[in-house]
This record gives C-alpha cells, sequence and structure tokens, in this order.
C-alpha cells in the first residue's frame, strides 16, 4: 500500500485507525471541509471507521458531520496510509485512508462537527490547499 508524508518513526508504537474520505464534485467546485482546530486545515471530508462501521456507512456520517450534506453514488477511488500525530486522541496513528469519489446531493444542516465549516473550491485549488499530501496527489490524478 503507497505511503504519503512522513515515515514512522522508530519505536513509536502506532494505533491502526482507518478512515473514509470523499472527493466531492458538483457544478465545478468540490465540497471540502475547513477545520479550525486543533490546526486550521482544509480537508477532503470524512474521517475514522467506528467499530462495527463499514467504510461507506462511515463515509456518510462522516460527510455529514463535517460539512452537513448527504451524499450518492460512492465509490473508492484509492486507498493510502500516512503516520500521524492526532492531538485530538493523543495518539500517534498509522491512518489507512480510504478515498471516495460521491456526488454531494443536498445540503441538510450546518455541520454537526465542532470547528468543522463547509467550503467549495476549485479543483485545482483544492490540491494545493489540502493539508493532506496523499488526498492531494489523488485529487491530482482525477483533475
Amino acid at each position: 500500500m503507497r505511503r504519503y508524508g512522513k515515515p514512522p518513526l522508530p519505536h513509536t508504537q502506532y494505533t491502526t485507525r482507518p478512515g473514509a474520505y470523499a472527493i466531492l464534485p458538483r457544478d465545478g467546485k468540490l465540497l471540502l471541509t475547513f477545520q479550525a482546530s486543533p490546526e486550521p486545515e482544509v480537508q477532503l471530508p470524512g474521517g475514522g471507521i467506528d467499530p462495527g462501521e463499514g467504510a461507506v456507512q462511515a463515509l456518510h456520517r462522516e460527510v455529514w458531520e463535517e460539512t452537513g450534506w448527504t451524499i450518492a453514488a460512492p465509490r473508492r477511488i484509492a486507498t493510502y496510509r500516512r503516520f500521524v500525530w492526532m492531538p485530538d486522541y493523543d495518539i500517534f496513528a498509522e491512518k489507512i485512508c480510504h478515498i471516495f469519489m460521491a456526488r454531494p446531493v443536498m445540503r441538510l444542516s450546518d455541520p454537526a462537527e465542532p470547528d468543522h465549516s463547509a467550503l467549495w473550491m476549485a479543483p485545482d485549488a483544492a490540491a494545493e490547499l489540502l493539508a493532506s499530501e496523499g488526498d492531494a496527489e489523488i485529487l491530482r490524478q482525477f483533475l
């Protein structure tokens, strides 16, 4: 499996953390999420897959929590891993990132996740601003 970002630190215990993330095109723009803290970042909407939850189920939940939108027709387009410190969870994580392409359908609400807001952006600009090197590279492949 391809790795993006920094290699794992030696002598560091990593917790495997699978997640589902979406590239969400509509009318020539992408639906993204802006996370204000702990570090301000532009991200693909998505997040961790909870125990007992499938990747597609997690994707629907996470996109709604982070953007307030529902999605349709998700299809997995890539999987990669990255090694990161997750300050919200106080862990070093080996993130297994499942990237989907899906269609944003309807805005139901404001984002439910604190410090998140929905953001529409041109795909080229998004590829430059995404915080995750792996997400940015996969987005570039599909432009």
